[in-house]
């Protein structure tokens, strides 16, 4: 296919690298992004100079095309940043990936026992059938780790009991880890478990946070001639015959119509169904309303103290208190922080956008993020001196319910659209992490010049996934 005009839907991860694919082929792309600024859910927001990552970010991978790109836009602000996380539960804090002496000594020898006596009864006894997440996972490691380090986390993260959860997310997200192996772990270290993707002790990270590379990659694609719009939100997509042709954005109330020879889109893609025109048939637009998405959002807290604890993140798998996660950004890289006398926290609460916790004034979160930072003993509520939130909606696309048969049926329709490419953790519905998500955008492109026919809803796994295998379920990406 000859492209001369190629909209871009989203300036994110997925985006930006479809947009700096495009420039390196010749082709000068139109990106199209309705927020203020790049970068998605991999973008850093910036407060009185202290740098948030949303979410949290490691940057590892095992596609040398993703590494490449990061190592040429970055080259030397990407920095090699060591890795430590800890679970805390029941007022202990576990260090992940487990240690055996620590492991041991936190939980008790009674309690290490009873684990591996219901991993042995779950051998023996396991779900004929594995529906949901709790019974994949419970199959694997034991209804008793099942109960302590999957059940709590994860319903917090995702709002729903685990049973709600699909087993597929569980196969996807916790992939060839068992208790076997993470006891193995636990006492030989990491070279006992080449092939389990999870146990990186350190990662890449750029020196200003995610953002920094979307920033770079932005003036790498403007420079060459193509052109990324902020606040501009691309409202309906045009297609005809089997082929896109257009599309119509708005830009602070003015709507215009931009021709295309090819769409690539990262927009959730259930408003992508939604925004196309002419309609999609019935049974699509049905499937593609009953996706759903969990939020969550990020109550960013400056501490008058210049170290508080070493690790990267924390997992609060603690019931008592709602914040689900604390990233320390100043371990990512000390230049987050304005000011090396101080530490500046993120802690994440999942939530439903319009629920209490999204609902609650910036004032209230910070207050409820002071209080919860005191209870757990990670900082002195005396000693944070301002704070500011930032919400994030549909970060992770959930696998709840039938998903499954209306993304087939909506992967069915869009495949007779040939130019029009969907990419990205939301523009494919799929879980995935930062890399994954720029592997389809880099195979998407390649569609388009017809370099191959590419399957990028199989992108995931062996080749390109690499995320950590975790006991707390959820991603850092």
């Amino acid at each position: 296919m000859l492209l001369r005009n190629v909209v871009v839907i989203g300036a994110g991860p997925a985006g930006l690298t479809a947009a700096y694919e495009l420039i390196k082929a010749g082709v000068k792309p139109s990106v199209f992004e309705m927020g203020s600024r790049v970068g998605g859910i991999a973008r850093t927001e910036v407060y009185k100079g202290y740098r948030m990552d949303i979410g949290g970010h490691r940057f590892f991978t095992k596609v040398t095309e993703v590494e490449a790109m990061w190592q040429a836009v970055l080259g030397d602000d990407f920095l090699v940043r060591p890795r430590l996380s800890r679970i805390y539960y029941d007022r202990k804090f576990i260090l992940y990936p487990l240690r055996f002496v620590d492991a041991l000594s936190k939980l008790g020898l009674a309690r290490s026992s009873i684990i591996l006596l219901s991993y042995f009864q779950s051998k023996l006894f396991p779900y004929r059938q594995e529906n949901n997440f709790e019974e994949w996972v419970s199959n694997r490691f034991g209804r008793r780790l099942y109960r302590i380090f999957f059940k709590t986390y994860t319903e917090k993260v995702w709002g729903i009991p685990c049973t709600q959860l699909s087993a597929q997310w569980a196969a996807q997200r916790i992939q060839g880890l068992s208790l076997p192996r993470a006891v193995w772990n636990a006492i030989f270290g990491q070279r006992g478990a080449k092939n389990v993707k999870s146990l990186i002790e350190q990662f890449n990270y750029p020196r200003l946070g995610p953002g920094m590379l979307w920033e770079r990659t932005q003036q790498i694609v403007e420079a060459r001639g193509g052109e990324v719009r902020l606040e501009t939100e691309v409202i309906k997509v045009l297609h005809r015959s089997g082929q896109v042709y257009g599309v119509v954005a708005r830009h602070h109330g003015i709507e215009e119509t931009i021709e295309a020879d090819a769409v690539i889109s990262t927009m959730p893609i259930s408003e992508l169904i939604a925004r196309l025109d002419p309609p999609a048939p019935e049974d699509v637009r049905n499937g593609a309303a009953r996706l759903t998405y969990r939020d969550f959002l990020t109550v960013g807290l400056i501490i008058d103290q210049a170290n508080l604890f070493p690790d990267n993140w924390i997992y609060i798998h603690a019931p008592e208190v709602k914040v689900g996660r604390i990233q320390n950004f100043k371990n990512w890289s000390p230049e987050m922080v304005a000011d090396v006398h101080k530490t500046f926290l993120g802690l994440e609460y999942f939530c439903l956008e319009g629920d209490e916790l999204w609902s609650m004034s910036d004032v209230d979160l910070i207050q409820l993020a002071t209080r919860e930072l005191d209870r757990m003993g990670l900082a002195s509520a005396a000693d944070v001196e301002d704070g500011v939130v930032v919400r994030q909606p549909k970060a992770y696309p959930v696998y709840t319910g039938d998903y499954e048969v209306y993304l087939e049926r909506i992967r069915g329709f869009l495949d007779s659209i040939p130019n029009l490419q969907t990419v990205g953790r939301n523009g494919l519905h799929m879980y995935n992490n930062q890399d994954h998500s720029m592997l389809t955008a880099m195979l998407a492109v390649k569609n388009l010049m017809g370099l191959g026919q590419h399957d990028v809803w199989s992108v995931n796994v062996e080749r390109a996934y690499h995320e950590e295998i975790r006991l707390p379920s959820s991603s850092l990406d």
